[in-house]
């Protein structure tokens, strides 16, 4: 691809004052992944915004500041406590919006989902090595093509938002660019989870979801996190998802639900990952589950809550069980994990993190260098669903994206499950896995299907 040329960065603060303080994070802001995330959109602008490029960066610009108004805790920045505690600082100090241009073009990227590895240099760099408190919490790269397109780069914290908050924060920003009013105001008081309040008492159940994942029996533990790693976008169509789920309903006389979409994905994709990666039969595998605890809590969490809201669980088993048992089964363990989590499951995981002296050793769970130093990829899997969420559409006044999907991920193991462009019950798998590891996991993807 051809070279990225940066033009200059700014930071976008809000466009009126804004309440300024000390936001208390819940437990699920301080933990598992507290780094950025990244997603991207590209863009063939209407006719009637080709070759304006100073224009349409001036109504990002000028909406994002307005949209920070209402998410002003996205101007903020994240600040380090003692005993890996986290609050957030709303200090408006504001995002930073990077200005870039390339002289490829749309078509270069072909249908996007085989160009992955070109998308690097289209998303912004986070600094780590700088200071917690100094990096921004939403950092933006919109990049002007040749032919005239764009695509807009984003990096979001994790620790201030999950998918659902973020969708929200730039659908709103899409509703002002094009002129309209704000359609939802978000909920930002995070004291509704008890946030920075002392437990309640000791936590009602055994989350083993917060221990660490198993390792290899076979290979060298340290070893692992250190293999390349690759990314692939996997696309299963309408069809090849009804024949998993015929597969997986086989037998049910209608006594319990059907398995959904995301059941038997998610189980047929931990099932390829344990033949791809030539476990031994006895080799304990655990799926990771992110389970949005929104609508499980009673009452449910205000509409629009702003924060994050996702509680991990996981489901084990031996790999030779998991491969030779019928789908079913697995969908069935899988759906067990997920139904466990209700009112009380929610409150008893906030007062396990509350009850801990220190945070450190449950933050950045899934990364290599986790201090924790255990790696969440081989053998182990991670499956987080974007299926119900609304992530395409986004549109600033010049026509939607064109594509959509998340940035660069390299975490053995993970993997983001997104719904077709169509709408129609498609699936994307968006998959990170060893190099040596990820050819294997097509074959035995797409073959088992047949």
């Amino acid at each position: 691809m051809a070279s990225v040329r940066i033009k200059g960065s700014c930071m976008v603060t809000p466009a009126e004052p804004t309440w300024t303080g000390i936001l208390p994070l819940s437990e699920w802001d301080q933990t598992a992944v507290i780094t950025h995330v990244s997603t991207i959109y590209f863009y063939k602008p209407s006719e009637d915004w080709l070759g304006r490029n100073d224009a349409m960066l001036d109504k990002i610009k000028e909406s994002l500041s307005r949209v920070l108004v209402h998410f002003y805790p996205v101007a903020g920045r994240i600040r380090r406590l003692p005993k890996g505690r986290l609050e957030l600082d709303c200090n408006a100090l504001g995002v930073e919006l990077i200005e870039a241009e390339s002289d490829a073009q749309l078509s270069d990227f072909g249908d996007f989902s085989s160009s992955t590895k070109l998308f690097k240099n289209l998303i912004p760099r986070v600094d780590y090595e700088r200071p917690f408190h100094e990096l921004p919490l939403l950092v933006l790269q919109v990049t002007s093509f040749r032919c005239g397109g764009m695509s807009l780069g984003s990096m979001l914290s994790h620790a201030a938002t999950d998918g659902q908050s973020s969708l929200h924060f730039f659908a709103e920003w899409g509703r002002l660019a094009r002129g309209e009013p704000l359609g939802a105001a978000p909920y930002l008081d995070r004291r509704i989870l008890r946030a920075g309040e002392l437990p309640s008492g000791p936590p009602r159940f055994d989350h083993t979801e917060f221990s660490q994942p198993p390792l290899s029996i076979t290979n060298n533990a340290e070893e692992e996190p250190k293999k390349p790693t690759t990314i692939a976008l996997l696309k299963l169509d309408t069809e090849q998802v009804d024949r998993l789920k015929r597969a997986a309903n086989k037998g049910n006389d209608g006594g319990k639900k059907p398995y959904s979409r995301y059941e038997v994905v998610t189980a047929h994709t931990w099932r390829s990952a344990c033949k791809a990666r030539g476990h031994d039969s006895e080799q304990l595998t655990t799926l990771g589950v992110a389970v949005d605890m929104r609508n499980r809590m009673n009452p449910p969490l205000p509409d629009k809550y702003f924060g994050n809201a996702i509680l991990d669980v996981v489901v084990s088993g031996k790999s030779g069980e998991l491969i030779n048992a019928p789908l079913s089964y697995v969908c069935g363990k899988i759906r067990e994990a997920i139904e466990k989590v209700n009112d009380e499951y929610v409150w008893s995981a906030i007062d396990y993190f509350k009850n801990q002296e220190d945070l450190s050793m449950f933050q950045d769970l899934h990364a290599p260098e986790s201090p924790a130093g255990a790696s969440y990829g081989y053998p182990n899997v991670g499956v987080i669903s974007w299926l119900s969420l609304p992530i395409y559409g986004l549109d600033f006044g010049w026509g939607k994206e064109i594509y959509m999907g998340p940035g660069t991920h390299d975490f053995d193991g993970d993997s983001l499950m997104l719904p077709g462009p169509n709408g129609n019950g498609s699936v994307v798998l968006a998959l990170c896995l060893q190099v040596d590891h990820m050819e294997k996991f097509k074959k035995y993807y797409y073959e088992d299907i047949m």
